[in-house]
């Protein structure tokens, strides 16, 4: 039986709320913080007696099992926080996973001690585990090319899949972002087509349409309205199914990974991967700088940004040994 712990149900809904976190992250973080409940449950330094409950109902068993974890972790301490981290490490989890754990707790008890619930932070006292850093994998310009090119746009459902490869390429745009666009989110008016984005945090940004992304979303809209009978609005979703609904990020994914077949491409390509290439691509051409990219992809910080310096390094030198007056060989 589910067991509903009062307090990560107020944490998760903390997430939601405050810090507008998807439904996965908040889960995600839940899953996290169950594992660590079961754990405090196996090594608690107290017990809680629970011979009243052996004849209750299952339901009652549960929410006593819920106010037991909650009491456990109000009281966990420094050396309970490194048994547990021990005790993942046992487990062979990877370095990613590992960080996001203790991503998950330090949110988690950095949040008691905010509302009062604690009178300090235990993982104050706890390292993240370093974690090699991986360049973002990006493609080239005619790999790109081969892969918007593979949707037949003559057909309704060809069009739109056109239209979103575009989209993806000319705007850098998060998936999540993609399918959660609406109508009017884009704008057509000659010399300021763009399309409003939400990001991470529910952060928005406005983002240039090129031509050609604004031709396939164009070309698909009057297919999509000339063959079916859907919403219109501006809040009607703007890349939708057979059945007329908001499509999901799985059939995004899904669809990205049958052009790449059918384009001849690495399957192991992403639509992440086709922002990492819009990134790439827009800081290895002249006139546009890393501040300008972060404020495209829609990154809050510039060190998130700075990763793809190392991708565009052939290009720097270039650049370098273009423009300075000493850079000639005498």
């Amino acid at each position: 039986m589910h067991v509903n712990i009062p307090i990560v149900d107020r944490f998760v809904a903390y997430l939601a709320d405050e810090r507008h976190f998807s439904p996965y992250t908040g889960r995600c973080y839940a899953m996290d913080l169950s594992q660590y409940t079961d754990f405090l449950a196996a090594h608690a330094k107290f017990s809680v007696d629970m011979g009243a409950e052996k004849t209750a109902l299952e339901s009652r068993k549960a929410d006593a099992k819920g106010r037991n974890a909650t009491s456990r972790m109000l009281a966990c301490d420094v050396e309970t926080l490194r048994a547990f981290l021990a005790d993942l490490s046992e487990k062979k989890y990877s370095l990613a996973t590992m960080a996001r754990k203790i991503a998950t707790l330090r949110s988690f008890h950095k949040w008691m001690e905010k509302t009062g619930l604690t009178a300090s932070n235990p993982m104050t006292m706890i390292r993240s585990p370093k974690q090699p850093k991986r360049l973002p994998k990006a493609i080239t310009v005619d790999q790109i090319e081969r892969l918007l090119a593979a949707p037949d746009a003559e057909d309704l459902l060809g069009s739109r899949d056109r239209a979103i490869l575009e989209s993806l390429y000319a705007t850098g745009m998060r998936v999540s972002e993609v399918v959660g666009l609406n109508r009017g989110d884009v704008v057509f008016d000659a010399g300021s087509e763009s399309v409003s984005l939400r990001g991470k945090g529910k952060r928005e940004r406005i983002v240039p349409l090129n031509p050609k992304a604004v031709e396939s979303v164009q070309n698909y809209l009057a297919k999509l309205d000339s063959e079916r009978t859907v919403g219109r609005t501006p809040t009607s979703p703007l890349f939708v199914n057979k059945n007329g609904t908001r499509l999901s990020t799985r059939s995004v994914r899904r669809k990205v990974a049958k052009y790449l077949v059918q384009a001849g491409l690495d399957p192991d390509i992403s639509p992440h991967t086709i922002r990492h290439s819009f990134a790439t691509h827009l800081l290895m051409s002249d006139g546009v700088n890393l501040r300008e990219v972060q404020e495209l992809l829609g990154h809050q910080s510039l060190s998130s940004t700075q990763i793809y310096t190392h991708l565009t390094s052939s290009r720097t030198r270039e650049v370098y040994d273009k423009a300075h007056p000493r850079a000639e060989a005498s």
